[in-house]
């Protein structure tokens, strides 16, 4: 397939993609949550349990894997991109090597991992990567964030993009304003404006292809230590605002993030903007691109206990069944209440 077409795959009506991520680093954090002790096996052995899950493809489009992982074999000796591709999910790949401070910009950070990048990708895209994926990271505070700081990343971004799309893989550019602080919606409304229309010229003057790449932003929403946090209506409005302010229609698909929202949030707000989506209409596909939204509770259920797989696979599957129903703006809260299917 084509740039375009693996992009309008990934937001295929009803599905969207897994973020499997996580740093070792990261996921160590989360295994620590739950009392599983970070070795390789251990991680291979939890992802390999969510590529197993029967039936996932139903909602799941594709899966952004980390360096580890897109080398992993299943306890079988199977490829785990091999379990994804057997399902007719898409693998992808995480390719910045993270977000570190910014010189003379205190509180600010640049993604590095522009440097090899065109090798990497290369071997990216015979370990079976069809798409990858780059972060940047803005955070709202006093005084920030520095017009230095969206434009660097913007600029890294976009570089990141070409040579994605040059290696003939669809990049999903990801720059997220967090959600850390105690900001207004309307705050994150300007900042995240702002960050997009710098990313999106930076974008065209390195010639990236709107047709062949995949947005992935923030929501706009009140910070999380607000004291009045905006509901998700408002999440809604001033979020598809921003995007008709600042995204190309000819973009494919806009998969949010979850971004350290609780599951249950991160649903509700992605059925509010589907929903006024609807009414407003819209250019583009509306997806997610869930991390934490779709793991915690298939991480919850798995403990590190073989026995658990099964369990965990369900929760996994009841979890992307309602983040489905959201992303077409079908979703009620007492599809929260309903028995994990056994």
């Amino acid at each position: 397939m084509g740039l375009s077409e693996v992009a309008r795959s990934l937001v295929a009506p009803g599905k969207g993609i897994l973020a499997a991520d996580e740093s070792t680093g990261t996921i160590k954090r989360r295994f620590e949550a739950i009392g599983v002790e970070n070795t390789e096996d251990n991680r291979r052995a939890y992802r390999e349990l969510l590529f197993r899950a029967p039936g996932a493809a139903r909602y799941i489009s594709g899966v952004i894997l980390y360096d580890e992982t897109i080398r992993q074999k299943a306890a079988d000796g199977t490829p785990l991109v091999k379990l994804l591709k057997d399902q007719g999910i898409i693998p992808g790949i995480k390719v910045d090597l993270g977000a570190k401070p910014l010189p003379f910009h205190p509180g600010e950070t640049v993604t590095e991992g522009l440097d090899g990048l065109r090798d990497r990708l290369a071997e990216y895209r015979e370990l079976g990567a069809a798409f990858s994926k780059w972060r940047a990271v803005i955070t709202i505070g006093d005084g920030i964030p520095t017009r230095a700081c969206i434009e660097t990343n913007a600029h890294a971004l976009a570089r990141y993009a070409a040579l994605s799309q040059e290696a003939g893989v669809v990049p999903i550019v990801e720059p997220e304003v967090l959600m850390d602080g105690a900001h207004s919606i309307d705050r994150c409304f300007e900042i995240t404006r702002k960050t997009q229309l710098v990313v999106f010229d930076e974008l065209s003057k390195q010639g990236v292809d709107p047709y062949g790449m995949l947005l992935k932003p923030n929501m706009v929403l009140s910070g999380k230590d607000a004291e009045v946090r905006a509901p998700a209506a408002d999440v809604a409005r001033y979020t598809l605002h921003c995007m008709l302010e600042t995204v190309p229609a000819a973009v494919p698909g806009i998969v949010f993030l979850s971004g350290g929202q609780a599951d249950d949030e991160a649903t509700v707000n992605l059925d509010a903007i589907n929903r006024r989506a609807a009414e407003v209409g819209v250019p583009w596909q509306l997806s997610y691109s869930y991390g934490r939204g779709l793991q915690a509770a298939p991480q919850k259920a798995w403990a590190g206990k073989r026995e658990n797989v099964a369990a965990a696979q369900r929760a996994y599957l009841h979890r992307s069944k309602l983040t489905s129903a959201a992303r077409q703006g079908r979703y009620t809260p007492d599809m929260e209440k309903e028995a994990v299917p056994a």
